[in-house]
C-alpha cells in the first residue's frame, strides 16, 4: 500500500516526458506539495555516466526538500551491462534501463536526460572512452543538455580528477561536465546548436563527495572541507507522511535488471558537495544560496509570484477548488512573460495543478495496442469534472485536427464520453526508440533529428488536446492517446498505443552456427498486424552462401496470426561469417523490421523495431561428448549457443541436484554470476565437488568478487581468490602459456587467429590468487597493465576437472564469434581426448 501512494504522489505535477501511465488522482497534500515547487524558480542538474550511478537521496532531496526543478543527465542508457531479470542485453538492454530510470524519476521527483553515449563495456581510462564515444558529438550533448535544461546548479557524482582510478565512463561524465560548464555559454561553441536554446550559464559546479572517494571515513573526517556544503538528506517530509530517504530507497530499487532491490532506509544522512567552479554559498546548507528563486527572477513574474504566494499560504486543504479562479489568472498572466524557458516550464506545472484542484479527468484511449499508418481507429475520449465550478470544452483536437464542432459544458461528476473515427496519417512514423533508427557506431548512436537528443524516449505518436475553458479563460490541456484494456489477474491495464507495419519477419536464432558443410533449414517467422495480408518474403543473403528457394509467398487472415517459411541454407566449404536477412514485399513496399517487444510488470511494455537478420557462421569445429548440463545464473544464452553446434543441453533445477544426479552428464556448465544469485547452490556445492571428483568436468563462469563469501568457504575443490581484474580491449593481445594442455588441442587446435573477432571485451572479474592445482591456460592484459594470467583456470580433482573461467563467453557466443565456440568446446571436452586414444587402442 505505501509502494503505491509514493508512486502516486511522486508522479505528482512534474514536467517530464512520462510513460503511458494511468491517470493520476491526487490528495491535497500533494496538490500543495506542487504548489511549493511551483513557487520555486531554481533548477539543478545532476550528471553520472550510466543508470543506478544518481544519487536519488540527493535528487529527491533537491526535487522535494529544496523543491528545485531537478534532471538526472545519464550519460550512456546502460547497454553494456548485465542482465539479472531476463535475457535483454545490448541495446535492448538499454531501453530496458531507460524505462527504470525513468520509474526511478517517477518516483523522487526528477526528469531524465541522455546523451547518445553508447555503454560498450567496461572501460578503465576516459582517454579510451572518449576516443570511443566520439568526445566531440557527446560534449555538445552535455552543452546542448545544460542549454535547454538552464540548471542554476550542476552536482557531478564522479570526480574529474581521478583518471584511470575507476571506470573510464564515471571520471568522462565529470570531465565533459567541467568543460560543458563554460562551454554552454560560449556562442561559438556548437552553433548549430542554438536553435531553440541560446546559450546558459550555470552559476555552481560541485562534486557530490563522499569518504568513499578519499578511500576511508578516518582521511574524509581529515580532509579540507573549506569548499564543501554539508546537507541533511535524511528530512521528514510531514505534509507527505514520508521521509526523503524513503522516497530515494523505492527510487533506487527501480533498477531491477540490476539487482537494486533494497531495504528503505531512514534517519538523518549526510551528503557532501565539494565546490568546483562559481561562487561559494555564504549558508554551506544551501546549495542555491544568493541565487534568486523568487517569481521575481523574470520580469512581469511580480504580480505572478504574488497570486500564487497567497495560494500557498492561504491553501485550504478541504476544498483545494476554491483557488481556480486565482490560479487561471495567474495563467492569464504567465502566459504574457517574455521568458519562454521559464513561461514554458511553469505554465506546465501551473496547468497540471489546475487539472488536480478541480478534480478533472481527461483521458484519451484506444482499445488496441497497435496499428498501422492509413489504418482508421477509435479514439476513446473521457472528461470529467468534480468541481462546482462551471467547465466548458470548447474543443477537442487530435494532432491538431479538430474533433468537436459545438461547446460542451462539463456538468459536475457527470462523464463526458465520445468515440472519434482517426486515420492514422499515412506518413507516421513507426514506434521504436528514436536511438535505434539507424545503426550507430561502437561508442555513440545514430540519431539524425537533432531534436530528439537528450530525450528519454521518442514522444507519443498521438496526443489529444482538450480546449477548456474557465469563465472567459481558455486553457489547452494535452494527453497522449494510450491503450486501455483490463486483465482478471490485474485489472486495468494502461500501456503505449504504436504505430507498428503491417507485417515484420523474424528469425528466431541470432547466430547460426554451421559446425560442417551440412545445410540447415532455417524457419522464417511473418508476423500479421492487419487483416488479410499478402506478400512474399525474400532472403537476402552474400556471395559464398546460397538458398534453394530466395523467395516465398505468404497469405495471412488475422491480425496477430502468424506464418512460418523454411528456407534451406547451403554454406560456403570455407570458414566464413556473414548475415541474412528477410526481406517483406506488400504490394511493392518492403519491410526488413522484426519487432521485438520488452514486457515487465515493474515498466510499460516496449515496442522495438530493429533491422532483422541473422548472423551465419560456417566453422570447422569439432567436439567430444554429447549430453550438457546447465545451471543458469544471472542469465545468458549461452546454453541456445551450445545447441547451435550440436550438443543436447539440459537446464537443471539446483534445487533437484543431489547424490549422483549429476553422473550421466558429460559435462556441467554453470551460468553467469550463479554463485551470486542462486542461494540453492550452497546446499548443493558437496554434490557438484563429488561429480568432479568421480570423473566429472564441471565449467564455472565468471563470478563477481566477494558476493559469494557469505554463503560458501569456497566456489572451487582448492583455493581460489576472484578479484576486479578484468581485460576490457576485446582486440587486446592473448598468449598461449599451456601451449601443450589439452584444453587448448582437443579437439579443435587454439591459435592466435581463435582471439580475433571478440566483442566488447576479453573477459572480467579474473581471479587473481589460486592454489597450485590450478594450471593458467591464457595471459592477456590491457594497454600500460601487468599481464593477467587468471582468465582461464584449469585444475585436476579427483579422476576429473574443475574449470574456472571469467571469459565473457556469454558475449562471445551469441555474437557467433568462432574462436569463442572452438575453446568452449575444448572446456567441454577435456578428459575426453584420453578416452579416445583408449577406444583407438582397444580398436
Amino acid at each position: 500500500m505505501r509502494l503505491i501512494w509514493v508512486l502516486s504522489l511522486c508522479i505528482l505535477f512534474l514536467s517530464k516526458n512520462s510513460t503511458a501511465q494511468s491517470p493520476k488522482e491526487h490528495s491535497p497534500s500533494e496538490i500543495y506539495h506542487a504548489i511549493q515547487k511551483l513557487n520555486f524558480l531554481g533548477t539543478a542538474l545532476y550528471i553520472a555516466a550510466h543508470p543506478d550511478d544518481e544519487n536519488t537521496r540527493l535528487i529527491s532531496y533537491l526535487s522535494n526538500n529544496v523543491h528545485a526543478r531537478t534532471g538526472y543527465l545519464s550519460l550512456t542508457r546502460g547497454d553494456g551491462g548485465q542482465n539479472l531479470i531476463g535475457p535483454e542485453l545490448r541495446e535492448l538492454l538499454g531501453v530496458l534501463r531507460t524505462q527504470e530510470l525513468l520509474a526511478a524519476r517517477s518516483i523522487d521527483g526528477g526528469e531524465q536526460f541522455f546523451t547518445r553515449a553508447n555503454d560498450f563495456g567496461y572501460s578503465k581510462h576516459p582517454k579510451e572512452t572518449l576516443e570511443i564515444w566520439n568526445k566531440e558529438a557527446i560534449l555538445g550533448d552535455v552543452v546542448t543538455t545544460i542549454r535547454k535544461f538552464r540548471p542554476d546548479i550542476i552536482i557531478n557524482r564522479f570526480d574529474h580528477r581521478s583518471p584511470g582510478s575507476t571506470h573510464g565512463h564515471h571520471t568522462s561524465s565529470a570531465m565533459l561536465s567541467m568543460e560543458a560548464f563554460d562551454l554552454a555559454n560560449n556562442p561559438a561553441a556548437y552553433s548549430d546548436r542554438l536553435k531553440g536554446t541560446g546559450t546558459w550559464q550555470p552559476k555552481r559546479l560541485f562534486f557530490n563527495t563522499s569518504w568513499w572517494f578519499y578511500g576511508s571515513q578516518e582521511k574524509f573526517d581529515k580532509a579540507d572541507k573549506s569548499k564543501m556544503l554539508n546537507v541533511d538528506i535524511g528530512v521528514y517530509y510531514p505534509i507527505l507522511g514520508v521521509s526523503n530517504n524513503e522516497i530515494a530507497s523505492l527510487a533506487s530499487s527501480q533498477h531491477l535488471c540490476q539487482g537494486f532491490g533494497r531495504l528503505s532506509s531512514r534517519g538523518s544522512e549526510n551528503e557532501y558537495i565539494e565546490l568546483l567552479k562559481g561562487d561559494l554559498p555564504a549558508d554551506k546548507n544551501n546549495l542555491f544560496d544568493g541565487i534568486n528563486t523568487t517569481w521575481t527572477r523574470i520580469e512581469g513574474g511580480a504580480k505572478i509570484g504574488e497570486i500564487l504566494n497567497k495560494v500557498q499560504s492561504d491553501f485550504n486543504f478541504k476544498d483545494p477548488s476554491v483557488h481556480l479562479e486565482e490560479l487561471t489568472a495567474a495563467y492569464v498572466l504567465l502566459q504574457k512573460v517574455n521568458d519562454e524557458h521559464w513561461r514554458n516550464q511553469k505554465t506546465k506545472e501551473l496547468k497540471a495543478i489546475i487539472l488536480a484542484i478541480a478534480g478533472l479527468h481527461l483521458e484519451s484511449f484506444t482499445n488496441v495496442g497497435y496499428s498501422n499508418p492509413s489504418e482508421n481507429i477509435n479514439i476513446n475520449i473521457e472528461a470529467l469534472n468534480r468541481s462546482n465550478h462551471k467547465v466548458i470544452i470548447e474543443s477537442i483536437t487530435v494532432n491538431d485536427q479538430t474533433q468537436t464542432q459545438e461547446p460542451i459544458t462539463l456538468r459536475n461528476n457527470v462523464l463526458f464520453e465520445q468515440k472519434i473515427d482517426f486515420k492514422i496519417p499515412l506518413n507516421t512514423t513507426y514506434t521504436s526508440p528514436y536511438w535505434l533508427m539507424e545503426k550507430g557506431s561502437l561508442g555513440t548512436y545514430r540519431v539524425d533529428n537533432k531534436e530528439l537528443i537528450g530525450m528519454p524516449e521518442t514522444p507519443k505518436a498521438f496526443q489529444a488536446t482538450f480546449n477548456l475553458k474557465f469563465k472567459d479563460i481558455i486553457i489547452p490541456f494535452t494527453t497522449d492517446v494510450v491503450y486501455k484494456y483490463a486483465k482478471p489477474d490485474k485489472g486495468e491495464i494502461y500501456q503505449p498505443f504504436e504505430i507498428i507495419p503491417e507485417a515484420t519477419a523474424s528469425i528466431k536464432e541470432k547466430v547460426i552456427i554451421f559446425a560442417d558443410g551440412t545445410s540447415k533449414q532455417i524457419p522464417v517467422t511473418i508476423k500479421a498486424h492487419k487483416d488479410n495480408i499478402t506478400g512474399s518474403v525474400r532472403l537476402n543473403f552474400d556471395n559464398g552462401w546460397n538458398v534453394d528457394q530466395e523467395t516465398q509467398n505468404f497469405n495471412i487472415t488475422k491480425k496477430g496470426d502468424e506464418q512460418t517459411l523454411v528456407f534451406t541454407i547451403h554454406p560456403p566449404q570455407l570458414e566464413s561469417a556473414s548475415y541474412i536477412s528477410p526481406i517483406i514485399n506488400i504490394n511493392g513496399k518492403e519491410i526488413s523490421k522484426e519487432l521485438v517487444s520488452i514486457a515487465y510488470d515493474h515498466v510499460p511494455t516496449q515496442t522495438i523495431l530493429l533491422p532483422s537478420e541473422t548472423k551465419v557462421v560456417r566453422l570447422n569445429i569439432e567436439k567430444s561428448g554429447e549430453h550438457i548440463g546447465y545451471i543458469m545464473g544471472a542469465g545468458d544464452e549461452v546454453p541456445t549457443s551450445l545447441e547451435q553446434i550440436g550438443y543436447t543441453v539440459h537446464l537443471l533445477n539446483p534445487a533437484d541436484i543431489n547424490e549422483g544426479s549429476l553422473e550421466k552428464y558429460d559435462a556441467v556448465v554453470l551460468g553467469i554470476r550463479a554463485y551470486n544469485v542462486v542461494e540453492e547452490l550452497r546446499f548443493k556445492q558437496k554434490f557438484i565437488f563429488d561429480y568432479v571428483e568421480k570423473g566429472g568436468n564441471v565449467i564455472v563462469q565468471y563470478n563477481t568478487a566477494s558476493r559469494w563469501a557469505s554463503q560458501f568457504e569456497n566456489i572451487a575443490p582448492y583455493s581460489l581468490e576472484i578479484s576486479r581484474d578484468r581485460v576490457t580491449n576485446e582486440n587486446s593481445e592473448v598468449n598461449l602459456i599451456a601451449p601443450n594442455h589439452s584444453i587448448v588441442n582437443f579437439p579443435n587446435k587454439i591459435q592466435q587467429e581463435d582471439f580475433k573477432g571478440w566483442v566488447q571485451e576479453r573477459g572480467l572479474y579474473f581471479p587473481n590468487k589460486w592454489a597450485e592445482q590450478f594450471t593458467p591456460v591464457l595471459e592477456m592484459k590491457d594497454e600500460g597493465e601487468n599481464a593477467s594470467k587468471g582468465s582461464l583456470l584449469i585444475a585436476p580433482y579427483g579422476k576429473g576437472n574443475y574449470i574456472y573461467t571469467g571469459l565473457s563467453f556469454f558475449r562471445e557466443l551469441p555474437a557467433g564469434v568462432p574462436g569463442a565456440y572452438k575453446l568452449f568446446s575444448n572446456m567441454l571436452s577435456v578428459g575426453k581426448d584420453k578416452l579416445e586414444n583408449k577406444e583407438q587402442i582397444k580398436g
